[in-house]
């Protein structure tokens, strides 16, 4: 895959409660500019908390 052909890139997703990163997604960076946040289930913690997008 070229590095500047695509505007979506991969993104971890990690839980703002025990600090693991459980979850992978894609956004496009064109157009979305903040960070995104999910309420997901962390298997960690064992219960629905908030994801955030984590830094390379």
């Amino acid at each position: 895959m070229a590095q500047g052909k695509f505007t979506e890139r991969l993104i971890r997703l990690r839980c703002s409660v025990c600090k693991h990163v459980n979850y992978f997604t894609t956004k496009n960076k064109k157009l979305v500019e903040r960070k995104i946040e999910y309420k997901k289930f962390c298997n960690w913690c064992r219960k629905h908390t908030l994801h955030k997008e984590a830094k390379k």
